[in-house]
C-alpha cells in the first residue's frame, strides 16, 4: 500500500513538474501583449455552406497554463455568414462582468499567444439541430456570473456542461481540461461529457470517470490520470493525452 501510494503520488506530481519544464507556448511574450488574430483553423464561411461545430482548446493564461487548457465552442449554421463563439472567461467577473461570453474573439483565434487545437469538428447533416441545442444549453448554464479557476466552475465546466446536454456531439475533453469534472449543483453522479459513459465526482476534487470515448480517468484534486484502451493512450495531469489519437 505504501508503494502504491508513492506510485500514485508520482503519477500526479511528475507530469506537473514536466509541464513546467516544457517550452512556453507563448514564446515568452506576456499574455496581455500576445497575438489574438485568427489561425485559419475554422473553415471560411464564404466557402463553406455546411453547418459547422468546432471545439477548441489552448493552454490557459499565465500559471494556469501549467496545469490546464482553456476550451470554447464555435458554431456556424448552414449558410450562415459568420460563426458564433461560446465560452466562459474569468476576466472582469469579480467586477461584475458576465462569465459567459459570446463572440469575445473569432472562432479560432490565438488564445493570448497560444495556438489552439481542434478537439472536435462536426459538419453537415444533423449539425444544425445540435447547434440549436448548444444555444439552449449555453443559455441555461447555471453559473453565468461565476468563475473559479480551480476546481470550477470555469471554462471547461461550461464546455463539459454543454457536452452533457448535447451528447450526440460525442465530445471527449482532454484530461488536462481542469474543471470539466466539476458537476453543477453539487451533483455526485452524471453522464460523461462524451455521453458514452458515466462519472462520479466530489466537487471536481475527486472522482472517477468510465466511458467508451474517454476511457478510464481518476481525478484527484482536479488533476486527472487515466488510460484509453480503445485507442491506446495514457492520460496525465497537466500534459494530457500521450499515445494514439482517436
Amino acid at each position: 500500500m505504501y508503494f502504491f501510494g508513492l506510485l500514485l503520488l508520482a503519477l500526479f506530481v511528475i507530469p506537473v513538474l514536466l509541464s513546467a519544464c516544457l517550452p512556453d507556448p507563448r514564446g515568452g511574450v506576456p499574455w496581455y501583449q500576445a497575438r489574438r488574430d485568427p489561425t485559419g483553423l475554422a473553415p471560411d464561411p464564404a466557402q463553406t455552406d455546411a453547418a459547422v461545430i468546432q471545439v477548441f482548446t489552448a493552454p490557459a493564461v499565465s500559471w494556469r497554463g501549467l496545469f490546464s487548457v482553456h476550451s470554447w465552442i464555435a458554431v456556424k449554421p448552414t449558410g450562415a455568414p459568420r460563426y458564433t463563439r461560446y465560452e466562459v472567461v474569468g476576466f472582469g467577473v469579480a467586477n461584475g462582468a458576465p462569465a459567459v461570453r459570446i463572440d469575445r474573439m473569432g472562432p479560432d483565434n490565438y488564445w493570448f499567444g497560444a495556438e489552439p487545437r481542434i478537439v472536435l469538428d462536426r459538419r453537415g447533416a444533423g449539425v444544425d439541430a445540435m447547434i440549436e441545442k448548444i444555444r439552449e444549453a449555453g443559455a441555461g448554464y447555471p453559473y453565468p456570473r461565476s468563475y473559479r479557476a480551480w476546481p470550477g466552475p470555469n471554462s471547461n465546466t461550461f464546455t463539459a456542461y454543454i457536452a452533457r446536454r448535447v451528447p450526440e456531439l460525442g465530445l471527449a475533453l482532454p484530461a488536462n481540461a481542469v474543471g470539466k469534472d466539476f458537476l453543477p449543483g453539487g451533483a455526485l453522479f452524471a453522464r460523461a461529457p462524451s455521453g458514452s459513459g458515466f462519472q462520479l465526482s466530489l466537487y471536481g476534487l475527486a472522482g472517477i470517470l468510465v466511458a467508451a470515448k474517454e476511457g478510464v480517468e481518476l481525478n484527484l484534486l482536479g488533476l486527472n490520470i487515466g488510460i484509453d484502451a480503445a485507442a491506446p493512450a495514457v492520460k496525465l495531469p497537466a500534459i494530457g493525452r500521450l499515445g494514439l489519437h482517436r
